[in-house]
């Protein structure tokens, strides 16, 4: 059975995390966006990502994981603004 590029997006982009504030939901989604744009997929609309991870038992509102691996170093540089 193929592996869904949300499974893949949980598994390189985050690690799960009871002790830290979880991602909140628009985190969430922009650091799947970003992995997207690394992995060049099409990412799902907000609403449709949301339903998604549901759907692996993540709640988008408290979500129990924090950001790893390229995809959290890509997020965060694109999260602020150019300061050169």
């Amino acid at each position: 059975m193929a592996t869904s590029h949300i499974t893949r997006f949980l598994l390189d982009a985050t690690v799960p995390d009871e002790t830290h504030d979880p991602l909140g939901p628009d985190c969430l989604y922009g650091l799947y966006t970003s992995w997207c744009i690394l992995h060049r997929i099409k990412p799902l609309e907000d609403f449709e990502f949301r339903s998604a991870i549901r759907r692996h038992g993540i709640d988008p509102s408290g979500s129990r994981r924090r950001m790893a691996g390229p995809s959290a170093g890509n997020y965060i540089l694109a999260s602020y603004p150019d300061t050169a």
